[in-house]
């Protein structure tokens, strides 16, 4: 099973130890996720992409990323065990494309029978460029988004969320449906079900965490290797950071979501859902 992880933040942050937490799920030693990886930081309109069709535990490119500890307020990434299509780039996600003006990504975690003939009846403004079906499924919610992104105004968030509502029922019954979707704004994470550590398929299939930190130090989980840095330029001022993952990366403060479950986070706020 694949695996899913978002950090959005209202300060620019830097998550070094996460990525390489993240990575171990990738490990032939640890876990079956051994097909690629990738990270996506969000800046503005646009996206830094960092993908490979390899093992994310033996990756010398995430291991010079982690180094670098980019400053940012929206980090996605995606561990990947291949289910449909071979070990490629362009199978390899987040997948990102390009909508009003801004970069889109879209990571899932699951498999979607039958997603090639729903896709086969769509008007392909948006096509795929691998193979897998979690593209495809990108691919369709993008052309149910498209229209909102036709004139100059920017969409409310109700109007897209209801897009992301109405697709997401729309992939559930097709197989394991959890996704990160985001925009560059907003955030929108679906939770459904995945294979549990005692082999059974059921919910929960994402998880959340929600904190304020008043203080401007590193916030340090040790528990987890988690380590988050505040920018250096903003140090005297508070963080608020909202944390999505496939399974909970640290001890404490982690909210299951329901089956069919959507939140939506944005610079670090939690703006559609309840909070753990």
């Amino acid at each position: 099973m694949c695996e899913l992880f978002c950090l959005s933040a209202r300060r620019p942050t830097r998550a070094t130890f996460s990525l390489r937490r993240f990575a171990t799920h990738g490990t032939p030693v640890y876990g079956r996720n051994v097909d690629g990886w990738g990270v996506a930081f969000h800046e503005g309109r646009d996206v830094r992409l960092y993908k490979e069709p390899e093992p994310a535990g033996d990756s010398p490119l995430l291991e010079f990323i982690e180094q670098q500890s980019l400053p940012t307020k929206l980090l996605i990434s995606h561990i990947r065990r291949a289910t449909v299509g071979p070990n490629a780039l362009a199978n390899t996600q987040p997948f990102a494309r390009e909508l009003g003006g801004r970069m889109h990504l879209f990571a899932h975690n699951g498999g979607f029978d039958g997603i090639v003939e729903s896709f086969a009846a769509s008007a392909h403004r948006f096509r795929p460029i691998g193979d897998t079906d979690s593209e495809r499924a990108f691919c369709l919610l993008l052309e149910r988004i498209a229209p909102l992104w036709e004139s100059d105004a920017v969409p409310a968030l109700g109007l897209r969320l209801a897009v992301v509502e109405r697709f997401a029922a729309e992939m559930r019954p097709l197989g394991i449906a959890n996704f990160l979707y985001s925009d560059g704004e907003f955030v929108f994470g679906h939770g459904h079900r995945r294979t549990q550590a005692d082999g059974n398929v059921a919910p929960p299939g994402l998880w959340l965490r929600h904190r304020h930190h008043a203080s401007p130090a590193a916030s340090t989980l040790a528990t987890s290797g988690l380590t988050i840095h505040p920018n250096e330029q903003q140090h005297h001022e508070s963080q608020e950071m909202a944390l999505l993952a496939s399974v909970p990366v640290t001890t404490g403060g982690w909210r299951p979501l329901a089956e069919g479950e959507i939140v939506v986070v944005s610079a670090g706020e939690l703006i559609h859902g309840h909070a753990p």
